[in-house]
C-alpha cells in the first residue's frame, strides 16, 4: 500500500473542496487501487463519514492536536509519513500570509522542503497558485514550487503568474479542477429537493446565483473596495430588474457556509424576494448542488466552484470576477465575455445586460459549452495518469 497525503482545505464547508477531494480520491482509488489516503482536516468527522468508503485517515488540525489549523506537528508528521503529497485547490496565496487558520502557503512553504529533502515525492495535482503581491509570498512560492516534481495546474493563469514571477520548473502541466467530474445526484433527488425548497422556473426560466462575503478583500489595490452595503444593495436592485424584465425566477445556491448570512440579506432587500429561493451546501451535498445547479436556465457566480459545478453540468455562466482563478477558469471553458470584474459594480447595468444577453442566448451558449466541457472533463482525469511514476 502507498500513502497519499491529499494537501486542501477539506473542512466540509465549502462544497468546491468537498468535490475536489471526492473527484480526486475516486480518481487516484481507481487508477491506483492500492492506495490509502492522509487527510489533514479541521473536521475530522466530516471527513470520515463523507468520504469513508474510500481508503481515508483524516488527521485532525485542532489544538489539542498541537495545531493551529494547518501549522503544526499533525500537518508535518502526515507529509512525511506519506509516499506522495498531492497539493490541490486552490491554497497557494499570499492573502493573510502570517495566519495559518486562513494561509497554507506559509506552512507548506517549510514543511515541503523539508518532505523534498527526505525524498518525498510532491505534485501540484490540478490547483491554481495566486493571487502573490508580496515579496514574502513570491519567495515562500518560490520554495513550494522547488520542492515539487511535478506541477499540474488548473488554469492557464497560474502558469502565466509563475512565469511573471520568474519561477521555473521543468515538469508544468495544464489539467483542469477535479471538480469538474463531480457526480450529480440522481434526479430524483433533485426534484425531491426542488419542491422541498419552492425551486421552480418563472415564466421563462430559472436563474441560479451565487455571491460571496469576501468582496472587497480581492480588490487589486487597496482603496478600490466597493463597500458590503452597496454591494448588497446593487446586487439586489440587478436581480429584481431581473426578474421583472426576463419574467424568471430565481434560486441564490450556496456554496460555502459563510456566505448564507451575505445571500439571504441580498434577498431581503429584494421588491421580488418571493420569487427567490435559497439552498445552502450546510443542508446539501455537493453532488446536490451539483444537481440544483443543472436545472438552471443560467448561473451568474462569484464563488469558482459554483460556476464549475454549474458549467460542468451543462448550465451557461456568467461570471463576477473577484479573484484571478475566477478569470483563469472563464477563460479556460472559452467564456470570458460571460465575465464581469467585481470593480464593474459601480455601473450596475453592466452585469444586467450581461445576465440578460446570456439567457437570450442561452441555448446557443449550452452547445458552445458541450465540448469545451466534455474537453475540460477529461483533462481533469488525464492528470492522475501522471502519478504513474509515483504509485505504480
Amino acid at each position: 500500500m502507498k500513502t497519499v497525503c491529499v494537501i486542501g482545505n477539506f473542512s466540509g464547508r465549502n462544497a468546491g473542496d468537498n468535490a475536489i477531494l471526492e473527484n480526486l480520491l475516486i480518481d487516484v482509488s481507481k487508477q491506483y487501487p492500492n492506495t490509502r489516503f492522509t487527510v489533514p482536516t479541521i473536521s475530522e468527522k466530516f471527513v470520515n463519514r463523507a468520504f469513508g468508503r474510500f481508503a481515508v485517515t483524516a488527521v485532525p488540525l485542532m489544538p489539542w492536536n498541537a495545531s493551529l489549523k494547518i501549522f503544526g506537528v499533525p500537518t508535518f508528521r502526515a507529509i512525511l509519513n506519506s509516499d506522495l503529497v498531492l497539493v490541490t485547490d486552490a491554497v497557494l496565496f499570499d492573502h493573510k500570509f502570517w495566519n495559518p487558520i486562513f494561509n497554507y502557503l506559509s506552512t507548506l512553504s517549510l514543511a515541503l522542503p523539508v518532505a523534498r529533502r527526505k525524498g518525498i515525492p510532491v505534485v501540484l495535482y490540478n490547483g491554481s497558485i495566486g493571487p502573490i503581491k508580496r515579496t514574502y509570498g513570491e519567495n515562500a512560492l518560490r520554495k513550494v514550487i522547488n520542492s515539487m516534481e511535478t506541477v499540474i495546474v488548473r488554469d492557464p493563469e497560474s502558469i502565466a503568474l509563475l512565469e511573471r514571477l520568474g519561477i521555473h520548473h521543468d515538469r508544468i502541466i495544464l489539467g483542469a479542477d477535479c471538480a469538474l467530474n463531480t457526480p450529480v445526484a440522481e434526479a430524483g433527488r433533485i426534484r425531491e429537493i426542488c419542491r422541498k425548497e419552492g425551486i421552480a422556473p418563472g415564466k421563462s426560466g430559472l436563474i441560479s446565483v451565487n455571491i460571496n462575503s469576501y468582496i472587497d478583500t480581492f480588490m487589486k489595490k487597496p482603496g478600490e473596495g466597493f463597500g458590503a452595503d452597496a454591494f448588497k444593495q446593487t446586487m439586489a436592485e440587478i436581480l429584481d430588474k431581473t426578474i421583472e424584465n426576463l419574467d424568471v425566477n430565481l434560486v441564490f445556491v450556496v456554496t460555502q457556509v459563510m456566505d448564507s448570512t451575505i445571500s439571504h440579506e441580498v434577498v431581503q432587500r429584494m421588491a421580488n424576494r418571493r420569487r427567490v429561493s435559497i439552498v445552502t451546501n450546510k443542508k446539501y451535498t455537493h453532488n446536490e448542488i451539483a444537481g440544483i445547479l443543472s436545472k438552471a436556465d443560467v448561473h451568474v457566480g462569484m464563488r469558482t466552484h459554483s460556476i464549475i459545478l454549474a458549467s460542468a453540468t451543462g448550465t451557461p455562466v456568467v461570471c463576477i470576477v473577484y479573484r484571478p482563478k475566477n478569470r483563469g477558469y472563464m477563460q479556460t471553458i472559452e467564456q470570458s465575455d460571460k465575465s464581469i470584474e467585481i470593480e464593474q459594480f459601480r455601473y450596475p447595468d453592466r452585469l444586467y445586460r450581461l445576465i440578460r444577453r446570456t439567457f437570450e442566448d442561452r441555448e446557443n451558449v449550452r452547445a458552445k459549452l458541450k465540448p469545451v466541457i466534455l474537453r475540460e472533463k477529461e483533462n481533469a482525469w488525464k492528470s492522475v495518469g501522471y502519478l504513474r511514476r509515483y504509485l505504480s
